[in-house]
């Protein structure tokens, strides 16, 4: 295990040492390094020894618990962080007004009428309409991929279309699970049913956003198990007929009132220059929101709050958000960035977690839009990778192109440079978006580390003499 020696070095020897040439190329290389080595050693010890971040995500997850946008109870949880920032000292504490959309789940059945009665555990997608009253009776085709679709045509006309999609990765997957409504509904579908977007399952289903076409007709599209989305491939693959009675309840109310949470550590000399750190607040309905995202929520929050108490004000402001309504409309982003108005120079970072909270390995670096290639952007990988030799004591220094992440994407399309902390993510999506993405499935060391992480990049990035 590669781990960082904490360096001892007396200042006179330090600079001796850098006058003279071997070594000044080693300065160089790790400037920041050493620069702030004695600053990064107390924030992660003091991180990997505080409970404050576990002790805010079990409040989150076990008495709030699941954050749906328009819900009683993520505007609870946007009230308790208010209040438990201002308690902790933070500055500028305040709400940020978020108009978001409302879409309740209501009820959800599905029965397997043929080739024998079975009952079949779904998830309405976020945004999907309602069956008629008594829901609806159809036969069931399955297809592959929207290709296999598309040769189908109005073969699929009344009947219920299953996508029984491989999974290939959650970036080559999602689309199915987005835009399957809208596509079956081109050839007359009366409902659509996606396999959920995992590799592996437990027989759980995964909801997540879906969106219609405009001017197209709507129909109800639910997430299926994997387990039953394979079984009901077999029985296609033999000819035996499938039929299903399907009833969902979802509906859209008219848009709710909601906010972004922001506090601050304001800067020393130059306030105006901004490094944001944060996630986002809302979940699914499902669950408790743990992974995603109430994780990087608290870590980032606890992330300010040790720094105060540290003692630790850097140049910069550091800024904290809890972003609303990333999972079903990024309506806290947008409302973010628009408030900036059209220049967002003054933002010299933006930092997001949102891939879970298991072992961190380090950040993914995306250079602000116009940035992608030329110096500044090598340089600015070269700045990150000095700073990233600081978190090597938690082997979670590793810093690799492909730092973008739903929240702060506004902002890297505004010319920021986004930095998106990284995981293993070997579990993550086995719990995404699912009713088992809960508290017990946070290791609470890990989630240490990933406030140790926000606190020490947050922190440099905000206090270095120059910016990326």
């Amino acid at each position: 295990m590669n781990r960082l020696r904490w360096l001892t070095v007396p200042p006179g020897v330090l600079l001796a040492g850098v006058l003279m040439g071997s070594a000044m190329s080693e300065a160089q290389e790790q400037g920041l390094t050493l620069e702030y080595e004695g600053t990064a050693r107390r924030i992660v010890e003091a991180a990997m020894s505080d409970e404050g971040s576990w002790e805010k995500l079990s409040h989150l997850t076990t008495v709030i618990g699941p954050r749906l946008s328009g819900s009683v109870a993520l505007e609870r949880a946007i009230e308790w962080a208010e209040m438990g920032m201002k308690s902790e000292g933070l500055e500028n504490v305040r709400l940020q007004p978020v108009e978001v959309p409302h879409w309740v789940r209501g009820l959800e059945v599905a029965r397997m009428l043929l080739p024998r009665e079975k009952d079949l555990d779904i998830l309405a997608l976020g945004g999907s309409v309602g069956t008629p009253d008594g829901g609806l009776e159809a036969a069931v085709v399955v297809v592959e991929d929207f290709d296999e679709l598309e040769r189908l045509g109005r073969k699929v006309e009344g009947k219920i279309v299953l996508f029984a999609i491989q999974w290939q990765g959650y970036g080559r997957t999602v689309p199915y699970r987005y835009r399957a409504a809208s596509r079956a509904a081109e050839f007359g579908a009366v409902a659509a049913l996606v396999r959920s977007a995992t590799g592996t399952s437990l027989d759980s289903p995964h909801t997540g956003a879906m969106s219609y076409v405009a001017n197209g007709d709507r129909i109800p599209a639910a997430a299926v198990t994997v387990e039953d989305s394979e079984w009901m491939r077999r029985l296609h693959e033999r000819g035996i007929e499938i039929r299903l009675h399907l009833e969902l309840g979802a509906h859209t109310l008219p848009p709710a009132q909601s906010a972004n949470v922001i506090a601050e550590i304001r800067g020393s000399e130059l306030p105006e220059e901004i490094v944001v750190i944060g996630g986002h607040f809302d979940s699914w309905d499902v669950g408790q929101g743990a992974h995603d995202d109430g994780a990087a929520c608290v870590a980032a929050w606890q992330a300010l709050t040790l720094l105060r108490q540290l003692g630790l004000r850097p140049r910069r402001t550091l800024r904290v958000v809890l972003w609303t309504n990333e999972e079903n409309g990024l309506a806290g982003a947008r409302a973010y960035r628009q408030s900036l108005g059209d220049d967002v120079s003054l933002h010299v970072a933006a930092v997001e977690m949102d891939g879970g909270a298991e072992r961190p390995v380090g950040f993914g670096f995306s250079p602000g839009k116009g940035a992608e290639k030329g110096p500044g952007a090598d340089n600015a990988v070269a700045l990150l990778r000095q700073i990233g030799q600081l978190l090597e004591p938690l082997d979670a220094g590793d810093i690799r192109p492909g730092g973008r992440a739903a929240d702060i994407g506004p902002l890297i399309d505004g010319g920021v440079p986004g930095l998106a902390l990284r995981t293993v993510m070997e579990r993550y999506f086995q719990w995404h978006h699912t009713r088992a993405d809960t508290l017990d499935k946070i290791e609470p060391e890990n989630l240490r580390k990933a406030t140790a992480m926000f606190a020490v990049m947050g922190y440099v990035l905000a206090d270095m003499e120059g910016r990326l």
